[in-house]
């Protein structure tokens, strides 16, 4: 148990589930979970061994942190709603700055687990970049100790940086994996499995450990094989947004070919 720092999680979605678990495990106690259902509330917090509410007045004002790990377009929402005088108030978000907390406390900043979370998959935070931001310097180093607890990867970042770490991560993850979509469903419009295609899914995954993206970037838009690319477009004639995804893609892969040679 680390009774120094008590949490308090406002949220019970992906993020707020495994960083609620990963910090239990830790020995962190954990107050309060609040979700505005109270059915999710209860869920994660009987795994953390918290007390669940729905009402955000019902918030506790003995936790030393209260880390909002809602959706983007409700932390505004919730912060304007919370008075936590000096007590540590916190947002998971990659792209929300971190004035949107000024007025909950006088002690703020950002804690933005930088990985892709889902409730039911566990995930090792010690392997997580966790970049945060405060408003001072003590609340700073609360914040660094803090996430060193759980994570081996620490980084301070300011607002603008973590916007544009953020943006890096939609094209890196969320793009990549819609890209994932699109080729389970053409392979399915032939009755095919996307399992032929996970072996090259995770060597082109794994190139990237030892490599820069660009320097093995491979296919016919890097080869400028007109004639290939040509066929692939015919072949998405019934689909004209996958065509011009697929022409715009093979445009833009096409200009790092300088990239390679450097």
């Amino acid at each position: 148990m680390k009774p120094e720092i008590k949490i308090t999680i406002i949220g019970a979605g992906n993020l707020a589930t495994q960083l609620g678990l990963t910090l239990y495990n830790e020995g962190y106690f954990i107050s309060q979970v609040y979700s505005h259902k109270l059915k999710n509330a209860v869920l994660l917090a009987k795994r953390i061994k918290g007390e669940a509410i729905s009402d955000l007045k019902k918030l506790s004002a003995d936790s030393s942190i209260y880390i909002i790990a809602v959706k983007d377009d409700a932390i505004e929402s919730v912060a304007g709603q919370l008075n936590l005088k000096d007590k540590i108030v916190v947002h998971t978000s990659g792209s929300i700055p971190i004035d949107v907390l000024k007025n909950c406390s006088k002690n703020y900043g950002v804690f933005y687990p930088l990985q892709t979370f889902s409730k039911e998959k566990s995930v090792d935070f010690k392997t997580i970049p966790i970049c945060i931001e405060a408003n001072n310097s003590k609340t700073s180093t609360t914040l660094k100790y803090f996430a060193k607890s759980i994570s081996e990867n620490v980084k301070k970042v300011n607002s603008e940086q973590r916007k544009k770490i953020h943006l890096a991560a939609v094209f890196a993850c969320n793009f990549s994996n819609y890209m994932y979509v699109v080729a389970e469903n053409l392979l399915k419009k032939e009755k095919l499995s996307l399992d032929l295609l996970k072996p090259l899914i995770e060597e082109t995954s794994f190139k990237i450990k030892n490599y820069s993206p660009a320097s093995v970037q491979t296919g016919p838009a890097i080869r400028k094989d007109k004639k290939t690319m040509e066929a692939q477009i015919k072949l998405l004639s019934k689909d004209k947004d996958l065509q011009k995804i697929y022409t715009l893609l093979s445009e833009s892969i096409g200009r790092i070919s300088p990239l390679r040679s450097k």
